[in-house]
């Protein structure tokens, strides 16, 4: 799942990422509201997390005009202002969601996965792909009758590989998917990574729902190899 955090407090933005990416997302920052709605617009996320105080463009107005430009994309605002009517204000414009600093990580990430699941209705509670299935909500990954154990990361690239069965996928569209976009390290980590998950998914089993794709990168068998 892809998340961007517009939070103008830098240490608390890099916490707030560096535990989701833990937890298997993908996350992006902004620190400003006229550069979080610029990101919001143009780029795809499962959810928003959005700071009220922003400076340049205040997280209200990003809000309205995220709901202005018919950008759905659900929206968790997170704030140190806990008045009622600042939680009303925030509702009327558009919000999810709504909560206040300081917050317990455990319950912003169950509020996100809740969130993506409530706004992205088309979307299948579990993916499938022959016997394969992972389950987004409960993240657990089975073979058949078998459940898995998986790494956040090897979840959210078995997630991203599911979502996208029978496409051949880019090592950059992984990247910039699984990891983020602001990637530097070795490209070869995907590599690195498919093969945690042939290991684990595939070998015990005597299958390859994992296809390398000469020249392209990598795709998953829609019927689960």
């Amino acid at each position: 799942m892809r998340v961007l955090i517009v939070e103008d407090d830098v240490s608390l933005a890099e916490v707030v990422r560096r535990g989701l990416v833990a937890e298997g997302f993908v996350a992006d920052i902004e620190h400003n509201g006229l550069d979080g709605l610029w990101a919001a617009t143009e780029r795809e996320y499962d959810v928003v997390i959005l700071d009220i105080m922003l400076p340049k463009l205040s997280g209200y107005r990003v809000l309205e005009e995220l709901r202005k430009r018919e950008v759905w994309t659900p929206v968790l605002m997170l704030t140190a202002k806990d008045g009622e009517y600042d939680e009303a204000d925030a509702f009327d414009l558009g919000a999810d969601d709504y909560l206040t600093k300081p917050f317990s990580f455990v319950v912003l990430t169950a509020r996100l996965r809740a969130l993506v699941r409530r706004g992205r209705p088309e979307r299948p509670v579990a993916l499938t792909a022959g016997d394969l299935s992972l389950d987004p909500a409960s993240r657990r990954v089975h073979r058949g009758a078998d459940e898995l154990e998986l790494t956040p990361k090897e979840f959210a690239l078995l997630n991203y590989l599911m979502a996208n069965a029978g496409v051949a996928l880019t090592k950059t569209q992984i990247l910039e998917n699984v990891w983020d976009s602001a990637y530097e390290g070795d490209p070869n980590i995907v590599e690195v990574y498919v093969g945690y998950l042939r290991r684990k998914i595939d070998a015990p089993f005597g299958r390859a729902a994992i296809e390398t794709v000469r020249g392209v990168g990598y795709r998953l068998d829609a019927q689960g190899g």
